[in-house]
């Protein structure tokens, strides 16, 4: 099987490595040339294109262009330079973490033209290559056959870890709640190990605790894998490290969309305000608490 991937990010590149390393032959184009060169000269079944022309002059019928993308202008802009190039038959997949209202709109656009329109909602972060990546993919049961096999290679297993959950539009919106989900999960983790924390006569080691959590518990999981083995390496006090946590748009997303179903999701929600209180460098709401503390009872004002 060969087929083209367009972005090697840290993500497209371990992809991109892992195909190779599984036997698919991958055709690799990126908008700068030095993460072609870089896996041409260290992977065996991968070929370089230095533009999209010649990527599609090497992969044969039915195409399959895999687009591993920033979400919003940078794949939009992809597409509408991809799209002319392609035929009938052929499949492109949005493997990035797009919208999935925006995703639906580019299917419709994609699809007139008879190319099928996939998306791969992707899960693995730098750990994919090695592990495999959880896939949640969403089309039409043509195209999803037609890259079955390549996906068996990507995932943890070739029969678990991926799955062909719906229609186009569903493997992004499945993978938009997933990281909502995390969201929820690592605030609770946070939570609760700033508790250990704070209880100072019983000098907690975190480390130690994280790490005996990880056999037996029932909150073990890959994150409390992860900050086990962070708080081992790193100490409990973490100094060097700001206090500020950014947030991507799939947070937010699912938000909006679980207010928009009517769905009640405190904790998710909850876990997106968090990250957006550590990003207030100005703190005005706080200063206006305090002023209004001040007003109405008299309560001291700390100064800056």
């Amino acid at each position: 099987m060969r087929l083209g991937i367009f972005g090697l990010g840290r993500m497209g590149a371990n992809m991109a490595r892992r195909l190779s390393r599984g036997g698919i032959e991958v055709v690799a184009h990126n908008r700068s040339t030095a993460p072609i060169d870089e896996l041409v000269a260290s992977e065996a079944h991968i070929t370089a294109a230095y533009s999209l022309s010649e990527m599609m002059a090497q992969l044969p019928s039915p195409r399959i262009v895999w687009l591993m993308l920033p979400s919003g202008e940078i794949t939009e802009t992809a597409i509408t330079q991809v799209l002319p190039m392609l035929a009938a038959g052929d499949v492109l997949i949005d493997g990035g973490n797009s919208r999935y209202k925006d995703t639906l709109a580019r299917a419709a656009r994609v699809q007139q033209s008879g190319v099928h329109y996939m998306d791969v909602g992707t899960s693995g972060g730098v750990w994919g290559l090695n592990n495999g990546y959880s896939l949640m993919f969403g089309g039409s049961d043509e195209a999803a056959a037609l890259i079955t096999p390549a996906i068996k290679v990507l995932a943890p297993a070739p029969d678990r870890g991926w799955g062909h959950v719906g229609p186009v539009g569903s493997g992004h919106f499945t993978k938009m709640v997933h990281n909502g989900i995390e969201y929820g999960m690592m605030q609770s983790l946070a939570e609760g190990l700033a508790m250990l924390r704070a209880k100072k006569e019983f000098d907690l080691d975190l480390a130690q605790i994280t790490e005996l959590w990880r056999d037996g518990s029932v909150v073990q999981s890959w994150l409390l894998d992860l900050t086990a083995e962070a708080l081992a390496a790193q100490g409990q006090s973490l100094a060097h490290i700001a206090p500020v946590v950014a947030d991507s748009g799939e947070g937010r997303w699912t938000a909006k969309e679980a207010i928009d179903l009517g769905i009640a999701a405190p904790v998710m929600t909850l876990a997106l305000q968090m990250r957006f209180a550590s990003q207030d460098e100005e703190g005005f709401g706080n200063r206006l608490l305090s002023l209004m503390r001040n007003a109405f009872g008299g309560h001291a004002i700390v100064k800056k």
